[in-house]
């Protein structure tokens, strides 16, 4: 089916599209190219669809937290990203990565595959529940992470539902929630062939000549007097968000999380440079409370990724200790083994920290000690 396009790739007469190639018609217009996924009971016809779509790649995970926050990477390089689960054990292992991405301004469109459209009211008792016979546990869970959720279990309106809610997340930056009864992605609707549903105004003015706005702009921009914050000030910025963790680097305790899916890249072919940075621990909790539950087991990182990689993809792994080796492995990760995923465990001393780390952990030991106030 060609959704109105003829073989030769020109308009021609249209013909109702199927759910499943509207929802990857969709992303692919929105410029997801890459959706991850794990598949599952409900969502098995859907995936189809997506794989259906040319420009789309569906790339399955190990388990739905790491397409999560594959999709959370993925928007933060791209704009939007999609991951797809199936429901409930998926939409509640994948719902930490979408609330970390809720937090941090990222529109993610997470899909899942619901149950079918008939057991909706029906009373039945269905597998991948809870135990009882009301479905919307999930869509509970997912209303306080998300700024908009669809519920697609019937066909009239679903077109309107989809384009809503992918436009929602892309006008608010903020993850949606999309369920898709699994006997609905096959099913052709007139509705399919029509344009998205706009987040914006149409204009109904003319050319807006902007030159008096950008003069009184440049006057108010150098009346400012310059200033200058210590880092020790209190600043308070209002909507204002910022990053501390550098990207493309790694702790121990979140290759823990998702060691799995470096699996995934060597399948995929990447070519990154992952650094591990091994500190033995974990220091930031050391700096505020001290104790035992701060000493990890260590593993063999490298011993491990070259255990996922079986010899069959390209992948080299390699531990440093001193600047000199990390000079020598950053160079030949970017030379010689440039065609390859590069896997760096950087060894660090557990007090290898820095000063304004020390006081930092100071003031939140502080702030977490504070007695109740008097009642």
């Amino acid at each position: 089916m060609q959704d109105g396009l003829d073989n030769g790739g020109r308009a021609g007469r249209r013909s109702p599209g199927t759910l499943g190639r509207h929802l990857a018609r969709r992303l692919v217009q929105v410029g997801v190219r890459d959706v991850f996924a794990v598949p599952g009971d409900f969502n098995l016809t859907l995936l189809d669809h997506l794989i259906a779509e040319p420009q789309l790649n569906l790339v399955g995970c190990c388990n739905e937290l790491n397409a999560g926050y594959a999709a959370d990477g993925y928007a933060r390089a791209s704009g939007v990203g999609a991951c797809v689960v199936t429901f409930t054990v998926g939409g509640l292992s994948v719902i930490n990565a979408i609330a970390g991405s809720y937090s941090e301004n990222l529109p993610i469109i997470c899909i899942v595959g619901g149950p079918n459209s008939n057991d909706y009211g029906t009373n039945r008792i269905l597998h991948h529940t809870i135990g009882l016979p009301d479905f919307s546990q999930e869509l509970r869970c997912f209303q306080t992470v998300t700024c908009h959720q669809a519920v697609v279990n019937h066909m009239d309106e679903a077109h309107e539902m989809i384009d809503t809610a992918i436009s929602t997340a892309l006008k608010e930056s903020k993850p949606v929630y999309i369920s898709i009864s699994c006997n609905l992605p096959g099913i052709p609707h007139p509705t399919f062939v029509n344009e998205p549903v706009p987040y914006f105004l149409t204009p109904k003015f003319d050319i807006v000549l902007l030159v008096p706005f950008v003069q009184l702009i440049s006057l108010l921009f150098l009346s400012c007097q310059t200033g200058f914050a210590e880092w020790r000030d209190d600043c308070y910025c209002r909507d204002w968000r910022f990053m501390v963790q550098l990207p493309k680097a790694s702790l121990a305790r979140e290759l823990w999380v998702t060691a799995q899916d470096v699996s995934t890249m060597i399948r995929h072919g990447q070519r990154s440079i992952i650094f591990l940075i091994n500190n033995g621990g974990y220091t930031i909790e050391v700096e505020i409370h001290d104790g035992p539950y701060n000493v990890i087991k260590n593993w063999n990182y490298t011993g491990f990724v070259d255990a996922i990689n079986n010899g069959e993809g390209k992948c080299w792994t390699c531990k440093v200790r001193t600047e000199e080796e990390l000079e020598e492995a950053v160079a030949k990760a970017t030379g010689e083994m440039k065609d390859s995923l590069c896997f760096l465990e950087v060894i660090v001393h557990k007090d290898d920290t820095s000063k304004e780390l020390l006081e930092w952990g100071s003031r939140v030991s502080f702030a977490n000690s504070r007695p109740p106030n008097p009642q």
